[in-house]
C-alpha cells in the first residue's frame, strides 16, 4: 500500500551536499548542491511567519545559503514541498484546522506547478493567502 504524506513527511532522511560532477537544473559542474529533507522543508514552510509569503526559489537559495552551498536541488526540493502540502492537506481532510497545520500555501502559490498537482482547488490557495495578508 502507498505511504500517506504525513508518513513520507515522517520518514528519518540525512540531508546530504554533493559537489556536481555535471552541470544539473541549472547548477553548474563543481558548485556544492544542498539535498535537502521533507523535515528540512517543512520546517522552512512553518516558520514563513502569518501573513507573509515566499517563492519556491528564495526557499532553495536560503536552505542553501544556511548550509554553505551554491544551490538547493530544485527536484528533490519540489518534491518535498509536494509532501509537506500533501501531509497539510491530509490533515485538513481529517478535521485539522488550517492554523495548525504546515501552511504551504506561504510558499505554494496558485500558479506554481505544484499546486495543480495537489488535492485542493488552486483557488483555495488564493484565498488563504488573500485572508493572511488582509486583502
Amino acid at each position: 500500500m502507498a505511504k500517506s504524506a504525513r508518513e513520507k513527511l515522517a520518514q528519518k532522511k540525512e540531508p546530504k551536499t554533493v559537489v556536481l560532477g555535471g552541470d544539473f537544473s541549472g547548477i553548474k559542474a563543481g558548485q556544492k548542491m544542498f539535498v535537502a529533507t521533507p523535515q528540512i522543508v517543512a520546517d522552512y514552510i512553518r516558520k514563513i511567519p502569518y501573513g507573509q509569503t515566499r517563492t519556491i526559489e528564495r526557499m532553495r537559495k536560503d536552505i542553501a545559503k544556511r548550509r554553505k552551498c551554491d544551490a538547493s536541488c530544485p527536484v528533490s526540493t519540489a518534491i518535498f514541498v509536494r509532501i509537506a502540502a500533501e501531509a497539510a492537506i491530509e490533515d485538513m481532510n481529517e478535521g485539522t484546522a488550517p492554523s495548525d497545520v504546515i501552511p504551504f500555501w506561504r510558499l505554494v502559490s496558485s500558479k506554481d506547478k505544484v499546486a495543480k498537482k495537489l488535492a485542493i482547488d488552486s483557488a483555495w490557495i488564493d484565498q488563504q493567502r488573500a485572508q493572511e495578508s488582509g486583502a
